[in-house]
């Protein structure tokens, strides 16, 4: 697989890009559960790069973090992958190093269950991004020095972190303003159109690959069953809109109406009108131009649905034999300055939270910030635990949202021995210090 620049068009406009390209031209990875994943990564990019497995869980000193587990790719190098897949799952693929990521150096990466090749199904793979022509590293010299992004503070209240109360504190949904939203590297301008069978069934599986963006699904006319979360099966839930954190996957499988039709499956930037998306299109249907604004603003994006899921394999029980460990990270920081971290302080200046072999290992995530973060885990899959105190029990995942003034504890077996990155997948925030990691003891 090929790390290396491509060109796409976003809006009329030729754009420069990174991808992930395999030597057949296809993006991505394609796989089936329980095979070795043996793959040559060569780096055909001017610059350093490495490839994070986001939902795998490889050996340790094959995470692709840099320095973390592995050191970085110089220009023209190449390094083997080789592990085996544990389990099945929609994941993603994309680079570790500086902002390299919102350039587009990000595919997916599916895991298929050979047991499912006998499901009369057809799979639609859908990768959203938040795109911008401008230099991610000058965005984040503008957001680090306390300017903001072009109408990215606007309507932000300050009072609250200057008073330090989280009763007074208002949200502040997005950072950035960007120049488009994709799906599979297109807007709505020029959407891909993907052809489904009339009366078919479908399987959606989309991965938000956006560097600074939360979106809320909406499957329009249609009705589809959440089946799976970050890659984990959950006790299927019907509706025709999901809330998507950025790093999150969800599976939605569909049951197409008899008889042509065109069907948008669209994703909307949370609180905003801004919005991407595909067309699933029967044969000769008609398929209508649909704007890339919606006629209202979504809200922001809250925990109503995952205090609904429940995994649906319970061999994650967190052993009651097991140890315990538990630790509480506050999520601090805040626009001002533009400095994220974990109870107050930057990565770099951390402490990593230690682990032992062996143990259930429970993290309380207590968001003490003006914005929602997106928590992954590197190498382990966890359970959501509790919300808000509440006990539950939650979905399988790698990655949860914290909203703002919220808390949530996730739950985890020290499986996987070595030195892990934990993170806000803000892909600026977490530039700018919201990461930690978790480090085995012995």
């Amino acid at each position: 697989m090929r790390a290396t620049r491509r060109v796409i068009e976003v809006n009329g406009k030729a754009a420069n890009v990174f991808g992930l390209v395999q030597p057949d031209g296809r993006h991505g990875i394609v796989a089936d559960a329980d095979q070795r994943f043996h793959v040559q990564l060569v780096n055909e990019l001017d610059e350093h790069t490495l490839v994070h497995w986001h939902g795998l869980t490889p050996p340790s000193d094959q995470d692709g973090v840099p320095e973390l587990s592995q050191p970085s790719l110089k220009a023209g190098s190449d390094y083997e992958y080789d592990f085996v897949l544990a389990r099945p799952g929609t994941n993603w693929m994309h680079s570790h190093v500086g902002l390299q990521e919102q350039q587009l150096l990000a595919a997916p990466l599916i895991v298929r269950n050979p047991a499912d090749a006998a499901r009369d199904e057809q799979e639609v793979v859908v990768l959203l991004h938040d795109f911008t022509f401008r230099d991610p590293a000058a965005i984040l010299a503008g957001l680090s020095g306390g300017m903001g992004d072009m109408g990215g503070m606007a309507g932000m209240d300050h009072s609250a972190m200057e008073s330090g109360s989280m009763a007074e504190m208002q949200p502040h949904l997005n950072d950035i303003e960007f120049d488009a939203y994709l799906a599979n590297d297109r807007t709505l301008g020029d959407p891909e159109t993907v052809r489904v069978e009339a009366g078919g069934r479908v399987r959606l599986r989309i991965i938000n690959a956006a560097s600074s963006t939360n979106f809320w699904l909406d499957l329009g006319a249609l009705s589809g069953e959440l089946i799976a979360v970050d890659g984990h099966a959950v006790t299927p839930l019907a509706g025709s809109r999901f809330p998507l954190a950025i790093a999150q996957r969800a599976d939605i499988r569909l049951q197409l109406p008899p008889g042509a039709g065109g069907y948008p499956i669209l994703a909307v930037r949370e609180g905003d009108t801004a919005r991407t998306g595909i067309i699933l299109a029967t044969a000769g249907a008609a398929v209508a131009r649909i704007p890339d604004h919606a006629e209202m603003p979504t809200g922001a994006l809250d925990l109503a649905l995952e205090r609904r899921l429940t995994a649906a394999d319970d061999s994650f029980a967190g052993p009651a034999a097991r140890p315990v460990r538990r630790h509480v990270l506050e999520l601090t920081g805040s626009m001002m300055g533009f400095t994220w971290g974990f109870n107050g302080r930057r990565f770099g200046e951390d402490t990593p939270l230690a682990v032992r072999a062996g143990e259930r290992v429970e993290i309380r995530l207590v968001n003490r910030t003006d914005m929602s973060h997106p928590i992954h885990l590197h190498g382990h899959p966890f359970q959501v635990v509790a919300i808000d105190d509440l006990a539950l029990g939650g979905a399988m995942r790698d990655t949860v949202l914290v909203p703002v003034g919220g808390s949530v504890t996730i739950a985890f077996a020290a499986d996987n021995p070595g030195h892990w990155a934990f993170h806000c997948h803000n892909l600026y925030h977490m530039a700018a210090g919201m990461m930690t990691s978790v480090r085995y003891e012995g």
